[in-house]
């Protein structure tokens, strides 16, 4: 099966039905030209089997080491055919996976499913992490939680807030969005975000906002105009679309925000929404990411 070729729920279970063939399949993504030594670069190993996955040994260095090593797989006691299923299930539901159903259908605890869940988002986040916008990018802040009273920006504190950047094509529609959960807005913080996120020498358009007037002395061409729907209807209109959007992905499949984790919600929605074209490579996609994202553990997400 070529890397991000499309696979059917039968083609899945057939080809994935065994702890071998999973593991098969993981030995390819990672080393799609074979077996390489992570610590010597030698292309060859002995092939160590005692164990429940197998471990291949260097025979240059003598180094050992594995498929799931550097993964999100790494020392999970969880069977490879479970994580497998969780990520085709993942990657195929549009809304979002819970808990709770995933620790239904895959018969584990829901601490277990939980934690697979958060650590597939953030090979998401991982993988988003390594692209940047360009063009034309709308920005603007927004607050994800109950509303309170107040004005946009003096919100009640157990709102978090959110810097949003979208890009749109020369047709004026919506391409890539990045979505980061931020401590203020000050322009230090926008221009940190900014420089992170947004190509050089792109056009941001955001409203009239005094942080957003540093963009214009750094290395952005930036574009400032009043946000009133009235006035400027097309201003920035894709933006709130998509946070609404957001919210409504967030809110319908788990049912509230976590504000310790809210991080981790956008960025599958950001993960979705920009591959959202790519409808028949889900599976392989997303377990790619997975193998080029390291783990994190139970009590780190929750510390």
């Amino acid at each position: 099966m070529a890397k991000h070729e499309a696979i059917s729920l039968v083609e899945f279970q057939e080809r994935f039905a065994t702890e071998e063939k999973c593991h098969e399949h993981l030995f390819r993504m990672k080393w799609p030209d074979g077996f390489k030594c992570p610590k010597c670069g030698h292309t060859q190993a002995y092939k160590i089997t005692t164990r429940r996955l197998p471990l291949y040994e260097c025979t240059n260095c003598k180094h050992q080491t594995s498929a799931t090593v550097g993964t999100i797989f790494e020392k999970t006691r969880t069977p490879l055919r479970k994580w497998f299923w969780a990520i085709y299930l993942t990657a195929h539901d549009k809304r979002g996976v819970s808990a709770a159903f995933l620790a239904r259908e895959l018969a584990v605890s829901y601490q277990t499913a939980w934690t697979m869940l958060h650590k597939i988002r953030k090979a998401m986040g991982d993988r988003d992490a390594s692209y940047t916008l360009a063009g034309i990018v709308e920005l603007d802040d927004a607050y994800f939680g109950a509303p309170t009273e107040g004005g946009k920006r003096g919100r009640g504190t157990e709102q978090t807030q959110v810097l949003v950047a979208l890009s749109l094509n020369r047709k004026g529609h919506p391409q890539y969005v990045k979505m980061q959960v931020i401590p203020n807005m000050k322009g230090s913080t926008v221009v940190e975000f900014a420089q992170r996120n947004i190509e050089p020498e792109s056009i941001i358009s955001s409203d009239n906002y005094s942080s957003y007037q540093v963009l214009a002395k750094r290395e952005y061409r930036h574009v400032a105009k009043e946000f009133n729907p009235k006035k400027n209807p097309d201003h920035l209109q894709w933006l709130h679309t998509i946070v609404s959007n957001a919210k409504a992905f967030i809110g319908g499949t788990y049912h509230g925000l976590d504000r310790k984790h809210i991080q981790s919600y956008l960025n599958e929605f950001c993960y979705r929404f920009n591959r959202r074209r790519f409808t028949g490579e889900l599976f392989n996609r997303l377990l790619s990411a997975c193998i080029s994202s390291t783990t994190i553990t139970y009590p780190e997400l929750v510390g």
